[in-house]
């Protein structure tokens, strides 16, 4: 092969979370020369939660070791992982050209699993603390919180359905949010506003999680008074948005107005051979049960492709 020309692969997977890792395992397993491309932590957000007890068939286990053994399985069978951050994508006649700043690949098939980032606050305490206490996913973590008091920060749809979600273990759940009233549909609000569980601290923004090893409290300010005042919670649940990361996509595969990618039934794009699966897609269920389903789906529609459009 000459100096600088394309690594050639069957399939390339973009993003080393459950989706992609899902998608690895049954790519390589089906004999496909895949390789997976991971710019940071394999496991993507599973990786930084202490516990995960909804994925079917596992009790109980770390985030993070989940993901390896999601990643040990997949190479068991030959996918290669590789840390790269990807620069672009483009169509190279009927395959695909990966552009990272490991080189260049080119693919039959391309399976975009690059996940969602959820969008954070900012403050002191939020980083050191995810994991422990600070959660982005009710669904996930409220179950470890039972009979306390938490708090849940933000105000639209997302915010009011994981906080009635977390009444069902919680004493308590306080809904902190910076406006005096909330952006959640109106059949959310009435829910929330019934709920004698539900209170809300109006007008108040989160300045620090507190906290040496796990979430003790909040120190809170009023956006009107500038007052300043501490609250004990044994939980932050954050709530102010999230964004796929498929800004090295825009161009390539068509997105809804928020960046995520359209797809079909089986993760397939309109563009042949591109397939999306996991947070990435539009209406995903972020979860990792249904990631691992949608990256399983894309590696078997990957599959029919590559054996419909590149006969032996």
């Amino acid at each position: 092969m000459p100096e600088g020309a394309p690594r050639e692969y069957d399939i390339v997977i973009i993003g080393g979370g459950p989706a992609g890792l899902a998608a690895g395992l049954y790519a390589a397993r089906g004999m496909h020369r895949t390789v997976l491309l991971e710019k940071g932590v394999v496991g993507g957000q599973i990786s930084l939660t202490e516990l995960v007890e909804n994925y079917p068939g596992v009790p109980s286990v770390n985030g993070f070791d989940l993901a390896q053994t999601m990643l040990k399985q997949a190479e068991s069978y030959g996918m290669e992982t590789e840390y790269a951050a990807i620069a672009g994508v483009e169509e190279a006649g009927k395959k695909w050209r990966v552009r990272s700043d490991g080189g260049a690949i080119t693919a039959k098939a391309l399976i975009v699993t690059s996940g969602a980032e959820y969008d954070r606050l900012g403050v002191p305490g939020e980083e050191r603390l995810t994991g422990r206490g600070v959660s982005y996913c009710a669904t996930c973590d409220a179950a470890f919180f039972k009979g306390q008091e938490v708090a849940v920060v933000g105000g639209g749809d997302a915010a009011m359905d994981e906080g009635l979600f977390t009444t069902r273990f919680a004493a308590k759940v306080t809904v902190i949010h910076r406006r005096d009233s909330l952006r959640a549909s109106r059949i959310l609000q009435e829910r929330a506003f019934a709920n004698e569980k539900m209170e809300f601290a109006w007008n108040t923004v989160v300045e620090e999680i507190l906290g040496e090893n796990e979430v003790s409290g909040l120190r809170l300010r009023n956006v009107a008074t500038s007052e300043e005042r501490t609250m004990a919670v044994a939980a932050a649940f954050i709530f102010i948005g999230q964004h796929p990361n498929t800004d090295f996509m825009r161009g390539v595969a068509a997105m809804d107005g928020a960046g995520h990618i359209l797809v079909d039934d089986w993760m397939a794009t309109e563009r042949p051979g591109l397939f999306a699966a996991g947070d990435v897609r539009q209406n995903s269920a972020r979860q990792v049960a249904s990631s691992v389903g949608d990256g399983v789906t894309a590696a078997i529609a990957a599959d029919h492709y590559i054996s419909d459009n590149f006969p032996d």
